[in-house]
């Protein structure tokens, strides 16, 4: 499913133009993504939550030449699902 295809189906259940429900998708989706670039929890009811993790440095192997590459520390984002969604997904 694409972000398309979210705007559609939305747009199908409350009966208002795909536009103006595109800018409120658009919007929300930037929300999230500055909260979590400022290091923030966003945690939604029954769906889940994002967090940012900290990745501790590593070293690693090219698999091609197999010498040891230090890997940096880097941020990642994690989301863990909520009971909600756990339960309808199963």
């Amino acid at each position: 499913m694409t972000k398309k295809d979210i705007i559609l189906r939305i747009s199908d259940q409350v009966n208002l133009k795909q536009i103006d429900i595109k800018k409120v998708v658009q919007a929300t989706f930037d929300c999230i993504l500055d909260a979590l670039a400022r290091g923030e929890k966003i945690e939604l009811r029954n769906f889940g939550i994002f967090k940012v993790k900290q990745r501790k440095p590593r070293t690693g192997r090219n698999p091609r030449t197999g010498t040891i590459v230090p890997v940096p520390a880097r941020k990642s984002v994690v989301f863990k699902p909520g009971l909600e969604m756990k339960q309808r997904v199963k």
